[in-house]
Parts: C-alpha cells; sequence; structure tokens
C-alpha cells in the first residue's frame, strides 16, 4: 500500500511498491496566500530636512482627498516635484493609517510593468506567478476590489506615449478588428474607483494632460528666497555666512536640486572649502559653474535612474525635445544666447535671404500676386510652427511668455544648461551665427539710407 509523503510545504510525493492497475493520488489544496495588512510600499525614506513649499501639498491633500482623485505635480526637473510626492505619500499615511500607497517608476513601459509586478507581489494576488497572466489586469482588478484606500503614486512619467500604447500578451483583453485582438492601452489599467487617488510626477505638462484634467494639474515653481535659505541651512548644518548663502541661494534661481547638490559639494570639503569659495567660483566664469552644476552627489531620495546634477537632468529633456519636436529645439537653441529676460518675439523667427527680401516694401510692390500669395501661405505655416514650438517649451516649463505674447523669459541655469548641451553636440557656433543675423536683420546699421 502506498503513503503520501511531502517535503516541505510546497512539494508533495508518491511511495508505493509494485502497483497493479491504477493509483490516483490527490495533492492537497494549495493553501491560499492570508494578505497582507495595508503599508506604503515606496523606495524612498522620508525626509527629515523637508521644507515646506507654501500651499502645494494642501492642494495636493485637497484634490487627492475626493474620491476617484486624479493630480499632477509639474516643473522642472530638479525643482522638487518626487520630494513632494514622498513627503505627500507619508502624510496620507499618517492621515489614514489603513490606506496602502505604492510607488510606480513610469519613466518608461519596462520599469511600469516591473513596478506593477512587485505591487502583485506585496498585496499576493492569486495567478501572479502565472506566466500567461495579464499582470497589469490583475492589479487594476484588485484596485477596484480593495476594501481599503489607496494612492498611487505614477513617478516620472515624462512620456506618456507607452501608456497610450497597447501591450500584447496574448489575453484577449482588447476590442477585437477584422479578427485581430488589439490590446488596451497601458492607461485603461489605471482604475477609477472612489477609494484610490493616483499622483503623476512630470516635466512634461502634455504627458500631465494624459491622465489628469487641467483643473487637476499643480504646476511646481522654484523654492521663493525663504524657503531656499531653510534648505541650505538643513543642508549645511549652520555652515557659511547667512549674508553668502543667500547670495548663493539667489545665483541658483533657488532650484532645490541646485541647492542640495551645492550644498553637498561644500560640506564633503569643509572645512578647507565655504560658501563663499563657492559662490567666488561660480561667479568666474561659464566654465567654473557647469563644472560645479554637473557635481553629482548621489542622493538618498533620487530614483537611481535620474541624475543628480541639475545641468545633466535638463540635458536629457534637450535630447528628447530634439528628436520629437526638432523646431522647439532650435527656438531653445537660439534663445539660449539672449539675456534671461524681456526676449523679443520679433527676434526670434529665422530670417532667410526670400523674407529679408519680402520686408523691404519697395521690392514687395514689384512681386507678382503668386509671389505674395505663396509668401503669405509660407508665413502662416511659420507662425503656426512657431505657436507649436513655443508650447513645447512651456509644456516643459523652459520658457515663459507675457500675456501681450510678445516677450519670453528664461531661467539663466537653463539658457546655461543650453548653451553646454550645443557645445557638447559642436552646434554652439551655428546658433551664435543665426543670433547675429537675426540682430542685424532687425536693427538697421548707420549707413545713409537708413538715417
Amino acid at each position: 500500500m502506498g503513503s503520501a509523503i511531502t517535503f516541505g510545504d510546497a512539494n508533495a510525493g508518491f511511495q508505493a511498491g509494485i502497483v497493479n492497475g491504477n493509483t490516483t493520488f490527490h495533492l492537497p489544496p494549495k493553501r491560499r496566500e492570508t494578505p497582507p495588512p495595508p503599508s506604503i510600499v515606496i523606495p524612498f525614506a522620508r525626509d527629515a530636512n523637508f521644507v515646506e513649499r507654501g500651499t502645494t501639498l494642501d492642494q495636493l491633500q485637497q484634490r487627492c482627498a475626493a474620491p476617484d482623485a486624479r493630480a499632477a505635480l509639474v516643473g522642472l526637473g530638479g525643482v522638487g516635484k518626487s520630494q513632494l510626492a514622498i513627503e505627500h505619500a507619508y502624510r496620507t499615511r499618517e492621515q489614514w493609517s489603513e490606506t496602502w500607497v505604492f510607488w510606480v517608476h513610469a519613466s518608461n513601459a519596462a520599469r511600469f510593468e516591473q513596478s506593477f509586478r512587485d505591487m502583485a507581489d506585496r498585496v499576493k494576488i492569486a495567478g501572479r506567478r502565472d506566466p500567461q497572466a495579464n499582470i497589469f489586469k490583475l492589479v487594476h482588478d484588485w484596485l477596484c476590489d480593495c476594501k481599503q484606500r489607496w494612492l498611487l503614486v505614477l513617478d516620472n512619467m515624462d512620456d506618456a506615449c507607452f501608456l497610450l500604447s497597447g501591450q500584447g500578451n496574448g489575453d484577449g483583453q482588447g476590442q477585437t478588428t477584422n479578427t485581430q485582438v488589439v490590446p488596451k492601452p497601458l492607461r485603461e489599467y489605471l482604475p477609477h474607483c472612489e477609494r484610490g487617488s493616483i499622483l503623476v510626477t512630470t516635466r512634461n505638462k502634455e504627458a500631465a494632460r494624459k491622465l489628469v484634467e487641467p483643473r487637476d494639474i499643480v504646476s511646481v515653481e522654484p523654492m521663493d528666497e525663504a524657503q531656499a535659505l531653510a534648505l541650505f541651512e538643513k543642508k549645511l548644518e549652520a555652515q557659511g555666512d547667512s549674508g553668502d548663502v543667500a547670495k548663493l541661494a539667489a545665483e541658483l534661481e533657488y532650484m532645490p536640486l541646485a541647492i542640495v547638490q551645492a550644498a553637498a559639494y561644500i560640506s564633503q570639503r569643509a572645512p578647507l572649502y565655504s560658501v563663499a569659495k563657492y559662490l567666488e567660483e561660480f561667479r568666474k566664469s561659464e566654465p567654473r559653474r557647469l563644472r560645479l552644476l554637473t557635481y553629482d552627489d548621489g542622493q538618498l531620495r533620487r530614483d537611481w535612474e535620474a541624475r543628480n546634477a541639475i545641468i545633466v537632468t535638463w540635458l536629457i529633456s534637450f535630447e528628447y525635445i530634439e528628436q520629437t519636436q526638432p523646431g522647439a529645439a532650435d527656438l531653445l537653441s537660439l534663445m539660449s544666447l539672449f539675456d534671461r529676460q524681456g526676449i523679443p518675439k520679433a527676434l526670434l523667427w529665422p530670417r532667410s535671404e526670400r523674407a529679408e527680401a519680402r520686408t523691404n516694401q519697395t521690392k514687395a510692390d514689384d512681386c507678382s500676386d503668386d509671389e505674395l500669395e505663396d509668401d503669405m501661405s509660407q508665413s502662416s505655416a511659420g507662425d503656426s510652427e512657431f505657436r507649436d514650438a513655443v508650447a513645447v517649451l512651456q509644456n516643459f516649463c523652459f520658457v515663459y511668455i507675457d500675456t501681450a505674447g510678445t516677450n519670453f523669459e528664461m531661467h539663466a541655469l537653463v539658457q546655461l544648461a543650453t548653451r553646454k548641451w550645443l557645445e557638447d553636440n559642436s552646434k554652439l557656433e551655428r546658433w551664435k551665427k543665426q543670433f547675429i543675423s537675426n540682430l542685424c536683420a532687425a536693427f538697421p546699421t548707420g549707413e545713409y539710407e537708413n538715417w
């Protein structure tokens, strides 16, 4: 007679001598995993040196407390979006202790999927280890059925294109068109339900609009002076003269990442180095500024994929814009050579020889109707392309425009980073020539005919 034997919780076997006939062995029923209690599942510790950012967290709290809430933090790279999201996550957990908090890396499809798999493992979703399982649907359904509140943070979602395309895994969970299954876009696996809220962090306002209503987008600006000084004091631990600290904060345009970067540089070299010395070196020349601003100290509360040097983190955005919107990259290149404030729209148009000839009324009078109509058509197309380019740069918070729509401004550090990017790609001299050409076309010479 045979006897059943076991080899631990996950294994079983059957022992028998000579068996004549059929033998049936019934495996014991699979033990169901015990669901864990709600917890906060994010890869970063809370920042003991966190500095309040006005009403930003209050705005988030108000938006995310509503049923089926969605909100987005949008701003320049290095302005502190992820740090605000981390603090919001911990405060949410403090206010509602029975809340699940999940952190999803949303920089690309691969990391997005891995985050969903990590979530499925954490909450022990049945069937998650099945190779044929649709992990997105499993997590979606679990979130929809969850009896507790939950917060989902989608961090670094700078390009939402991967969320708008489907992931084919043979589960048949899409629409059928001409006998072919069209996979559902990943965006559809982010559920709408009363107990859940979703917070997005992104540099790109256009990406945020793919998931969030415009009214629920919270713009994150650089710190004000008081906030920047408070951050410097916490990171420097009382090193440096307060006057020098204030001057350096202003030079860094109150950018949190630049401040943390500078404080780390100074602290690691103290007492042989000081705020005054950093400020002196920063003001000496553009190459010195670039050297200081590309320093990377490897921060604990930033994702491993993110760059810790503020100049480098912007270079990534420049590359993305050049690949997807070359016209916007050209406009950014030209604007980086002006003074940062009061950049006239009229000086930003590329001026070809033909365009300059058409601005001369005498020559224009000699043109045929067909030539003038052709010029008007080209001008209209140029207007549209220019507006599109401006919109891209505004979405990335690289440029700002006045209410009249005639003058632009940029952060000086963004201009500095742009010029470095151009130099690294051997394009700086080309854009200097274009800059001079635009100035020459706009302002008359001192020759007699211009008197």
